[in-house]
């Protein structure tokens, strides 16, 4: 088997973290991923992963050649497109993004369609998640993350912000009261949103008069870890939420959400497209980022 056909299926294993995962995907026998994988270590003369029974991961010298060697192949695929560019067919290949749940129910894949007619041989893999992924280990093209990004191997392309609504279900309300001052939210409750659960809820946050970031502790007996619970929770009557505008805009026109306490918003979210600091990108990867960019800034914008 060549060097390159090593590196393609080695490339394989760590992003989906499964031998029997990527034989599927690659259509292979399990027996000669393995053995490819095998043999690349040997030549190198390194282990470039951890195999238990249960996982597969990459090891720090496993990190290291996959970020290198998805340039290579990334380059290696430009290459064999180059002189075909100018046809929109010719872009082809797989592309990795992660986004929250709802940025891809709401934003993304209802526009999923318009990117693929136009470039027909794309395959993207889009994972749905609001736990911070490790971009690089993971194997993402890119991210869509809200919030700073500090990470100086990371490139944060900004895409706009998310204006914040404080919302809680009619249910709640008639239970509990509308609250119509910072002091009224001694009687209320939050759902807390922790992205790994077990850390420590932020509270209830706002901005005051002088522009000053702050955040009121509240009490609140539900703690989530994904956008779609958060939403599920308030519906429920278990509290007030703190999300982004444009994800709770058919809610609230609907009367399923009430917005409260309007004149003490949330700083509005800043969402970045982020991507490792590469020496370059793939055509195929330039051509995602741009639509998503585009896509996601219509999403935020609009509401």
């Amino acid at each position: 088997m060549s060097l390159i056909n090593q590196m393609r299926i080695f490339s394989r294993v760590a992003e989906l973290a499964s031998f029997t995962r990527a034989a599927t995907d690659l259509g292979l026998p399990k027996a000669s991923v393995s053995t490819a994988v095998q043999q690349l270590e040997n030549a190198l003369g390194t282990r470039l992963l951890h195999r238990t029974t249960r996982s597969v991961t990459l090891t720090q010298d496993g990190q290291a050649f996959y970020g290198r060697s998805k340039d290579a192949l990334d380059d290696l695929d430009d290459l064999q497109t180059m002189f075909q560019r100018p046809a929109t067919s010719a872009l082809k290949g797989r592309v990795r993004v992660d986004m929250s749940t709802v940025m891809a129910r709401q934003a993304v894949l209802p526009r999923l369609p318009e990117l693929l007619q136009a470039h027909p041989l794309l395959e993207l893999e889009i994972s749905s998640t609001e736990r911070r992924v490790d971009l690089v280990s993971e194997g993402f093209d890119c991210v869509v993350r809200a919030g700073a990004v500090a990470d100086p191997g990371l490139v944060a392309r900004s895409v706009g912000a998310m204006a914040m609504a404080n919302c809680a279900s009619p249910q709640y309300l008639a239970q509990h009261g509308t609250p119509g001052s910072l002091d009224d939210l001694a009687r209320h409750q939050l759902v807390h949103f922790a992205s790994t659960l077990g850390a420590r809820s932020t509270g209830f946050e706002y901005t005051d008069e002088a522009d000053s970031d702050r955040a009121l502790p509240m009490a609140g007996a539900v703690t989530v870890n994904n956008a779609d619970a958060y939403q599920a929770a308030c519906l429920a009557g278990l509290g007030l939420i703190q999300a982004p505008r444009a994800g709770v805009r058919e809610l609230l026109a609907q009367g399923q959400l009430v917005e409260v306490l309007p004149q003490y918003p949330a700083r509005p979210m800043p969402l970045s497209l982020v991507y490792a600091n590469r020496r370059n990108q793939s055509a195929r990867v330039r051509v995602v980022m741009d639509w998503l960019c585009r896509v996601i800034g219509d999403y935020v914008n609009c509401y």
